[in-house]
């Protein structure tokens, strides 16, 4: 399957979301990835899975009526990665009145066809972490021929050409990218694209490189009065709890665990079912080995043997 969820999303609401691409494919590196390293790193754009495929699964989870607030191009890697990502919004467009939202981290909006494929669409969350070329290499340690002056410039023509709204995404890592001299380029930045909002986030699910911290929350609560107004930090999602999709509750939760680390109470919001439940299918999961356990920042994260 290449769709998971809904999933509870600390900015979306319940998110059903869209994954276009085999595992950790990505024009990235990053060092904060709660993925892992990237398997694939490449700019080259193709058809990984088909629409048609996609689409199919979007139209089966539609049909099951369960609470769906977006539903969110992101998963396993950049999604603009794949040609397909076009006629899938498209196809969606076609389906249903839920917003698409799509998460980029902005490295190919410098082509034209990008950022077409992305014009029907509600809402796009473009990253940008990094305002010089050094600090970029340092956080995203890109595939080689990307620049941080091009995708700079492609945001500033997205912004000008998208009709839905730019939320902004910047992710601080403690000692990186979150010195005043560059936090005052990244504002001058932010200035010149005028999103509607902007996102600071930071280091919240083990990352991968240990070197990637987190910045504290009175620091970001400082680096937001310091961007200003339209600025917000993105605070842990609290909502309803919502019954799991019709796989048994073992598969949902690998499947769940493949795309991103989930602590016991992400996995009980997520599929709502009781603390002693969700207990005993992970322990049942780490007997077989299907699953793992990683401690980070105080919580225990599960996360899939395969990530």
């Amino acid at each position: 399957m290449n769709i998971y969820g809904p999933v509870p999303s600390r900015r979306l609401g319940y998110s059903l979301g869209v994954d276009l691409l085999p595992f950790k494919t990505c024009s990235f590196d990053c060092i904060y990835c709660q993925l892992g390293r990237t398997i694939r790193k490449t700019v080259r754009r193709r058809e990984f899975i088909s629409a048609q495929e996609i689409l199919g699964q979007i139209k089966r989870v539609l049909a099951s009526r369960k609470k769906i607030d977006c539903i969110t191009f992101s998963g396993s890697g950049e999604p603009t990665l794949s040609t397909a990502i076009r006629a899938v919004i498209a196809g969606i467009k076609k389906m249903t009145s839920v917003p698409v939202v799509v998460l980029t981290n902005s490295s190919l909006l410098s082509h034209r066809e990008v950022r077409e494929a992305l014009l029907q669409a509600d809402i796009v969350v473009p990253t940008l972490d990094a305002a010089t070329q050094a600090v970029f290499l340092k956080v995203h340690r890109p595939h080689a021929s990307l620049k941080v002056d091009k995708i700079v410039a492609g945001l500033k023509r997205f912004r000008q050409e998208f009709p839905g709204k730019i939320w902004l995404e910047v992710m601080l890592v403690k000692g990186i990218n979150d010195r005043p001299s560059h936090l005052k380029k990244l504002k001058d930045l932010i200035a010149a694209l005028k999103p509607a909002k902007v996102h600071l986030n930071t280091v919240v699910r083990p990352p991968a490189e240990k070197r990637a911290r987190p910045v504290s929350r009175s620091e970001l609560r400082k680096i937001q009065e310091f961007l200003g107004p339209g600025t917000e930090i993105i605070a842990d999602f609290e909502g309803k709890e919502q019954a799991p999709a019709g796989e048994g509750l073992a598969e949902v939760i690998v499947s769940a665990l493949r795309r991103r680390p989930m602590t016991r109470r992400d996995l009980r919001l997520f599929l709502g079912k009781s603390p002693g439940l969700i207990k005993k299918c992970l322990s049942s999961l780490l007997r077989k080995r299907k699953i793992k356990a990683r401690r980070y920042k105080g919580a225990v994260y599960y996360e899939s043997e395969g990530s």
